[in-house]
């Protein structure tokens, strides 16, 4: 049995300030989940974010849902 490994990633529009997650969407499809962890810390906890959760944060995001950043 092959296991799929998240392919991780970091927004285009992070700076290399430090404050930043990755993202892992090629499991979307094959797990259900979008897993996030920090990008300073590689060893930290991953949190396993379902996928239709992820989608509407993304999206309430990208309306302003939650205010200036």
């Amino acid at each position: 049995m092959m296991t799929e490994s998240p392919r991780w990633f970091k927004s285009s529009y992070s700076s290399n300030g430090g404050a930043c997650v990755e993202v892992a969407d090629n499991l979307a499809v094959s797990r259900g989940v979008v897993p996030v962890r920090d990008s300073k810390d590689l060893s930290s906890p991953v949190l396993d974010i379902q996928t239709h959760a992820f989608t509407a944060f993304v999206t309430g995001v990208k309306v302003g849902e939650f205010g200036a950043i």
